[in-house]
């Protein structure tokens, strides 16, 4: 068996843990949820119900066309919503939660509870490690979670 430098183990192992990582389900998920689009256009579809992609595109400000069109198709090619095309003219494409994405809402939600009372105390921790790492007095946390 041959020897293995350091710089080779670490290059194994580093190998392995991208491996694992691209088949980890968690960081799946994570993946998806972590685009900026996503959230957004699941809670839409999860409070209205069915929802044209124009209405889809006038209730998320700030999307394009395009990043409306490729996140509905991510989210279509994961399973999460259904698209229903009718042949009129023009063509009408409705967009709905399948029950996959139904059953992602209440984990959804919960991420969005969390930020909603956590986010303030992320914050306060960032101001005082980044006033850490620059040598300045940092004050005591404002509140605590106990």
């Amino acid at each position: 068996m041959a020897t293995m430098t350091a710089d080779q183990r670490r290059a194994r192992a580093k190998a392995e843990f991208d491996e694992y990582m691209e088949m980890c389900p968690t960081s799946r998920l994570m993946a998806v949820l972590g685009n900026k689009w996503t959230t957004m256009l699941l809670n839409r579809l999860a409070g209205n119900g069915t929802m044209r992609h124009a209405e889809l595109a006038r209730s998320a400000p700030g999307i394009s066309a395009k990043m409306l069109t490729q996140s509905l198709r991510a989210l279509e090619r994961d399973g999460l919503v259904t698209r229903h095309v009718t042949p009129t003219v023009p063509v009408q494409v409705d967009y709905t939660l399948t029950v996959l994405g139904e059953s992602l809402m209440p984990v959804v939600a919960g991420v969005q509870n969390w930020a909603e009372l956590h986010m303030p105390d992320v914050e306060v921790a960032r101001v005082r490690y980044d006033g850490a790492q620059a040598g300045e007095a940092v004050p005591a946390p404002a509140r605590s979670l106990g």
